[in-house]
């Protein structure tokens, strides 16, 4: 695994490591290194000596005292100041010196910019998202499954995990009956039977199918084609919005292959499966499901759970070490009885996982849009990308955390204002390339590679500055630890609150600090944060799938 870039944050929180173990004490991991709320409290403040106090016999206040002095002299010149607070907390107060090496730290990063380094690629992560039936159009609820499951991968690999995009296509089943049904009936010019769809698509699709020899009579190669047709357009609705996949698994061929026969005789030869009122059943009461699983009905027909155990031992099978299904709103009884069925195969449950995504609302002049995709009252993820763009899509979708229900203000998502978030992040980095291309147009560094090669100078590691630059070198430091939280919180939705706090310390920035046109070490130094600012900001949208603009 290639070695991780230099991390500021974590070299000072060793500092505090080693000052403690110069007291003979150990802090542990609860020794905290965080921002404090307020600027006149320091630009970080540690917990360490109330940690140590218990350990070295003494009033955390007293044990305070002494790891300042140690601490004074581990950090030396980078700390202009540290004082003690409360009940026993260390502020400490970093040189301007300190936060100008800290930036030219970030710059030599490069494109490994907040790169946690968790894993050296040997765990095998498979995401699973999306995978609505094919029996219509993406609709905007899926969009937010998609947007999801795609910024988890993104993170996933950015910490160096090994992951594989994985669609699983149900078509196969009662409900693609019903779709195929549904296309027969248009195609005869009669209605749709009462359970099938309704939509215009179905209409539009059965004159399709017409038009190509497709025959109502044949439901079984109907239903083969109709669902093809529906997984190309799923397919390109997808790769519009920024999501491509490594595999299209089909439940069909899974049935077709004998696999689903085969895992329950697995689920058999392990002593987990009985006979009951003409069915087949799974005892996943053993495992802490809350009642036992048909597998096979009485008709002779197998239920959805025997396909998808044989669908996971699959992936398992196939290399994967983390199963991740990102799942729709309706699917909380799933996890349980999916970690019940691997445990039946002897494979740890708890490398299942099952994000659920919440609720999508579309929402215009205070009014929701329905959403059926039987009926055929639907926004699909097309018509949402066509009014508001990718960009406000994803990052609308991803804004709350998925175990949230989330309104999408259309009117607020098409608004070129500063109370749009995605418009608000993606200016400042427009912002920041326009000065750049000011800083060349004047005569100064011709590219970025000049800029970080000035920004590293003595001079410019010696450069005064402000408080805002202070601060938005701190936000820049959090990077590294917010895509960490991220990925293993399963949370997207902490770089979309990150990259708008980015752009508001980078706007405060430039509304305190002249920029180009400043003292030549003052400028070397302000363009190098400017650098590492829009690498910060292009890195945090790329996590999100959201384009970073050199010009709006």
């Amino acid at each position: 695994m290639a070695e991780a870039p230099t991390d500021p944050l974590g070299e000072l929180r060793a500092a505090v490591v080693s000052a403690a173990a110069g007291l003979d004490g150990d802090a542990g991991e609860k020794l905290s290194l965080e921002r404090p709320p307020k600027a006149e409290l320091g630009d970080y403040s540690t917990n360490a000596a109330m940690l140590l106090a218990p350990s070295l016999g003494g009033p955390p206040r007293e044990i305070a005292e002494r790891l300042r002095g140690a601490l004074a002299g581990t950090l030396g010149d980078r700390a202009e100041r540290i004082e003690v607070a409360g009940p026993g907390f260390l502020n400490l107060f970093l040189s301007d010196r300190w936060h100008r090496a800290a930036t030219a730290e970030l710059l030599a990063a490069g494109e490994r910019i907040g790169s946690p380094g968790l894993d050296d690629g040997s765990e095998r992560v498979l995401v699973e998202f999306v995978s609505a039936n094919p029996t219509g159009p993406v609709t905007a609820a899926s969009g937010r499954g998609a947007a999801f499951g795609d910024s988890l991968a993104r993170l996933l690999e950015r910490c160096g995990f090994a992951v594989s995009r994985e669609y699983y296509l149900n078509d196969a089943g009662t409900q693609v009956r019903l779709f195929a049904e549904s296309i027969a009936a248009r195609m005869r010019g009669a209605e749709p039977p009462e359970e099938g769809y309704a939509g215009d698509y179905v209409r539009d699709l059965a004159t399709e199918l017409a038009e190509a020899a497709a025959t109502p009579d044949d439901l079984d190669e109907l239903a083969r084609r109709a669902t093809e047709t529906m997984r190309v357009r799923i397919q390109a609705t997808l790769e519009r919005f920024g999501v491509r996949y490594d595999t299209w698994f089909s439940e069909r061929a899974l049935r077709e292959s004998g696999q689903v026969e085969h895992t329950i005789e697995e689920l058999r030869a392990h002593g987990h499966v009985y006979e009951s009122e003409g069915a087949v059943w799974l005892r996943t009461t053993a495992f802490g499901d809350d009642k036992d699983r048909v597998l096979i009905r009485s008709d002779g027909e197998p239920t959805y759970f025997g396909p998808d155990i044989a669908y996971h031992l699959d992936k398992v099978e196939r290399g994967a070490d983390r199963l991740v299904n990102v799942l729709g709103a309706d699917h909380h009884g799933y996890v349980p009885r999916m970690r019940a069925g691997l445990a039946a195969l002897d494979i740890d449950p708890e490398r299942f996982e099952a994000p659920i995504m919440q609720m999508v609302n579309i929402v215009e002049g205070g009014a929701r849009a329905q959403m059926s995709k039987r009926t055929g009252e639907f926004v699909t993820l097309d018509e949402l990308i066509g009014d508001i763009g990718v960009d406000a899509t994803r990052f609308f979708m991803l804004q709350r955390s998925h175990d949230t229900a989330i309104d999408i203000d259309l009117e607020l998502a098409r608004s070129q204002s500063q109370d749009n978030p995605v418009y608000y992040v993606q200016y400042a980095h427009a912002r920041i390339a326009s000065i750049l291309r000011k800083a060349a147009a004047e005569g100064g560094a011709a590219d970025e590679a000049a800029i970080v090669e000035a920004a590293g100078s003595g001079r410019a590691l010696g450069a005064a500055a402000e408080a805002s630059e202070r601060a938005l070198v701190r936000r820049l430091l959090e990077l590294t630890g917010e895509i960490e939280a991220a990925a293993r919180r399963r949370a997207p939705h902490r770089l979309c609150a990150y990259a708008m706090a980015t752009a508001a310390d980078f706007h405060a920035f430039y509304r305190d600090c002249r920029v180009v046109g400043a003292e030549p070490a003052l400028e070397a130094a302000r363009l190098g944060l400017c650098v590492a600012a829009k690498r910060t900001i292009a890195a945090t949208l790329g996590l999100l799938g959201v384009s970073a603009p050199e010009r709006m």
